[in-house]
Formats: structure tokens, C-alpha cells, sequence
């Protein structure tokens, strides 16, 4: 899994970067973008692509990311700057905010996708990075554990709608309850035309 890492760590970047968000998917909620430097050669037992560990574990490797990582910025694209630039330019804007919040300038960012940000460190995109790369790995727990978060939160305030079981994605509940009660402030308006009458 670190192959990407080494490589580079080989060509003399020491401080290499890997960025993932979560959340471009959901009906409401902000997209957010985590950076995570690692130390060379730091291995993190278990660290793997967010999507396919269970909320526990990534719960317990979010805070052994938090402990073992030289560096972690975290950028937060809301709901407003989702509709007003589209949740491609969102998710961008959240990771190049990720990039600015760490507190050591990265030599070389690595970002899942497809898609480069505008920024002046020297990258590359990896396409499925969070199965190839140990810190885009690290980064997507990170990004995902964040926002789930605060979809537990917002479950609190709008109870009715089910936001900490589903975190804001299209289930049969959450349609139901829009189809019920409406959009929240926090729904984002362009996701949800289909469901609101």
C-alpha cells in the first residue's frame, strides 16, 4: 500500500501529503476534505479505504491517525458554497483549505481522484488512492469520521429525518422524511429537486 510513498520518499520528497474527502454524494450536509502527512515509513495497522471499515474502526483509527501523523488539516465546503460553485468545485475548495490548515507545508500532495487543485505544492491525482496510498487512506478515516460527526450533531437538531444512521445519503428513509417534513437548512436544495414536490 505504500509503494506511492516510498517512491517518492526515494526522489527526496520527505513530507508527502495525501487528501481525500467525503461526502459529494449526500443529499445535505457540507463535503469535507482531510490532509494527512505521515511520518516515512509509519505504518498504521488496519488503515485501509474509510468505505470499507466499519464506524468503529474507523472511529479507533481516526484517533491513532491523530496520535501517529506529523500533520492533519481539515477543510469544510458547506451546503451555501456547495449550491453557489457546484460540489465539484466544493470538494476542491475543501481540500485545498485541508492543505492550507496543516500546520507543516507538504513537499508533494498526493489526491484521490481524477481531478488536480489549484495550489502551489507539487502533486499528483491517483485514481481509487484510498486502496494505493497509506496517507490518502489516512485521510479519507479522517475526512469521513469528521463528517459523520456532524451529521450525528445535525441528528440531534432535526431528529425526525434519521441523519446519524444514514449520514445524510439518499435512503428509502431519508427520501420519505423529505417527501414528510420538507428540506432542512442543511439539505442541499440542487440534490434534493427530485424529492420535494
Amino acid at each position: 500500500m505504500n509503494k506511492i510513498e516510498e517512491n517518492l520518499h526515494k526522489k527526496g520528497y520527505e513530507l508527502v501529503c495525501g487528501v481525500d474527502e467525503a461526502g459529494r454524494g449526500p443529499l445535505c450536509g457540507p463535503v469535507v476534505a482531510a490532509a494527512v502527512i505521515l511520518k516515512q515509513g509509519t505504518y498504521i495497522e488496519g488503515v485501509n479505504d474509510s468505505k470499507k471499515l466499519t464506524e468503529k474502526k474507523r472511529e479507533k483509527l481516526y484517533d491513532d491517525i491523530m496520535k501517529m501523523a506529523i500533520a492533519v488539516g481539515i477543510g469544510i465546503s458547506d451546503v451555501q458554497v456547495i449550491e453557489e460553485v457546484n460540489i465539484l468545485n466544493a470538494t476542491k475548495l475543501a481540500m485545498k483549505t485541508a492543505i492550507l490548515n496543516l500546520k507543516i507545508k507538504p513537499e508533494y500532495i498526493l489526491i484521490d481522484g481524477n481531478q488536480m487543485i489549484d495550489i502551489d505544492i507539487p502533486g499528483e491525482t491517483v485514481i481509487s488512492g484510498d486502496a494505493k496510498s497509506e496517507t490518502i487512506a489516512a485521510a479519507s478515516i479522517i475526512a469521513k469520521v469528521t463528517r459523520d460527526r456532524m451529521l450525528i450533531e445535525y441528528d440531534k437538531e432535526y431528529p425526525e429525518y434519521g441523519f446519524a444512521k444514514h449520514k445524510g445519503y439518499g435512503t428509502k428513509v431519508h427520501i420519505e422524511a423529505i417527501g414528510k417534513y420538507g428540506l432542512t437548512p442543511i439539505h442541499r436544495p440542487s440534490f434534493c429537486k427530485k424529492f420535494v414536490k
